[in-house]
């Protein structure tokens, strides 16, 4: 994929699987309990985007679940602000284990409703990115993103290779918006990142 991990960045990654692991017993993570589909499917489609946010420095994951993509970007981006998101309850307290577990910083978690989040006027326009995979189509996404962007800011929505039948007319009315397909190593699975820039309104 052309992405230098550090040894270090590989060891906190394998712990991060190892905890989605144990915890998924529990409580209900994720699907994929493979190693290698985890490693797969989770972790390389997190950091398949690095290309487009490693300059990105205030960023927020929408529905974060069990820390993807924001957390293995994190690992790649020390000096990113990351801030994730989820309604559920369990699946935040996993998160902060895991960070407490990694020892990192400059990375939050927050509970709470995303459809309440966006309206929070402590984050609005706060963020110069704002990522969602699998969270919703396109225009809710957008809907509840947009808020929290800052003026230059950027939606990245991790897709499927049948994304662009989500975006509507309404939409590019109001985004400028781009598809890249790229393809997961190991499996060949097709993937698409999807970014929306807001069309600055003439005065």
């Amino acid at each position: 994929m052309g992405i230098p991990l550090t040894r270090d960045q590989k060891n906190q990654m394998a712990c991060h699987a190892e905890q989605l692991e144990k915890w998924n017993k529990k409580i209900n993570l994720t699907a994929i309990t493979d190693p290698v589909a985890m490693a797969q499917k989770h972790f390389l489609d997190a950091i398949a985007i690095q290309p487009f946010v490693h300059q990105k420095k205030t960023v927020l994951d929408m529905g974060s679940g069990g820390g993807f993509p924001g957390l293995p970007l994190k690992l790649l981006n020390p000096d990113m602000q990351m801030l994730l998101v989820d309604a559920s309850r369990k699946k935040v307290h996993f998160l902060k284990h895991v960070i407490r577990t990694l020892g990192i910083g400059g990375i939050d978690v927050i509970h709470t409703r995303l459809e309440n989040f966006h309206q929070n006027p402590d984050f609005c326009a706060r963020f110069d990115a704002v990522m969602a995979r699998g969270f919703a189509a396109l225009d809710i996404l957008a809907g509840l993103a947009g808020p929290l962007l800052q003026p230059d800011g950027t939606i990245y929505a991790l897709k499927g290779t049948k994304a662009a039948a989500e975006i509507s007319f309404d939409l590019k009315k109001q985004f400028t918006i781009q598809c890249d397909y790229y393809t997961l190593p190991f499996e060949g699975a097709h993937r698409c990142l999807v970014r929306l820039n807001p069309i600055k309104k003439s005065s």
